[in-house]
């Protein structure tokens, strides 16, 4: 697998949770019976990017990977903090966004 294909998933999950949890938080959508979903799709986010990240050391090629793989891997450090943030604060969703430069940036140089 390329890792341009890694990178792409993990964005795709990012956006899908972010989405997710907009709905929630502006009362759009209603996951009372389902709130499993977010937190599946935020599992699915942070695997998916560490597996991006990992492309560093096996993706081809290297300096593309190597590269992509150093823009993505700051976005680690918010996804880790999201579980202990709480919920009902604007805190927890601004942590969250604090990932999408990072995100965006190992997605496109990914696809260089």
């Amino acid at each position: 697998m390329t890792p341009a294909i890694l990178f792409s998933a993990a964005s795709l999950s990012y956006v899908a949770n972010c989405a997710v949890g907009a709905g929630v938080a502006t009362s759009r959508i209603d996951t009372s019976d389902v709130r499993w979903v977010h937190h599946a799709l935020y599992v699915s986010t942070s695997t998916l990017t560490a597996v991006a990240v990992s492309s560093a050391w096996w993706g081809r090629p290297r300096s593309s990977s190597r590269a992509a793989a150093a823009l993505l891997a700051p976005a680690a450090v918010p996804l880790a903090l999201i579980p202990f943030l709480g919920t009902h604060s604007n805190r927890h969703m601004v942590v969250a966004l604090a990932a999408a430069p990072f995100v965006l940036a190992g997605l496109i140089r990914s696809w260089r």
